[in-house]
């Protein structure tokens, strides 16, 4: 079971190189890291998990984050309907983005980041992942196109900048004035 133990922390050299593609099939030391990883997510989600391991909230979880250097991270968010995307994803590449900039109020936090910071992050408004979903009770690679906007593509970019050595607090600004906070920007008049 993955805990704050586990987790490396900023200044770590290992947060800040290109992590190299998983090979295929999936070892089981990469099968046991995805089912971790997601299982970290869940139960960070939960009070009662929270206070007994003494985690820190997430809504996702990067390979390098626990000092592996493989193309793999581990999501379980809900977007603002209420809908549930959660995933364990293997070699994952951004195959689109929009022009359209968006960012989380208030700043992103990371697992990996202890300190307080200040600023926004930018992010595209809506992005296409594609990747390999690793189903944790089937033990299947499913080749999987997802389209995410908003809070959710967020998640999955901050995620994904993990896999690329980089730290949202490397992108910070004061403000971003053309770009819009995530969740105001009506599908319709987005492009990708």
């Amino acid at each position: 079971m993955i805990t704050m133990k586990n987790i490396i922390r900023e200044g770590h050299p290992t947060l800040t190189t290109v992590a190299k593609e998983v090979k295929l099939p999936l070892s089981s030391q990469d099968k046991k890291l995805l089912k971790e990883m997601l299982e970290y997510v869940k139960n960070s989600q939960d009070e009662e998990m929270v206070e007994k391991y003494g985690l820190r909230p997430a809504v996702g979880l990067a390979a390098p984050q626990v000092n592996v250097s493989k193309r793999m991270f581990a999501a379980h968010v809900t977007d603002f309907d209420g809908i549930l995307y959660s995933y364990a994803l293997v070699n994952p590449v951004l195959k689109a983005k929009s022009k359209e900039l968006t960012y989380v109020p208030g700043g992103e936090g990371c697992l990996s980041v202890d300190r307080e910071t200040e600023g926004l992050t930018p992010r595209y408004h809506t992005v296409v992942f594609e990747a390999l979903s690793y189903d944790i009770e089937s033990g299947e690679l499913i080749p999987i196109e997802l389209t995410l906007s908003g809070y959710v593509g967020i998640v999955f970019q901050h995620e994904y900048d993990h896999l690329n050595g980089i730290l949202y607090v490397s992108k910070l600004f004061p403000e971003l004035p053309n770009a819009i906070p995530a969740f105001s920007i009506p599908a319709e008049e987005e492009s990708i």
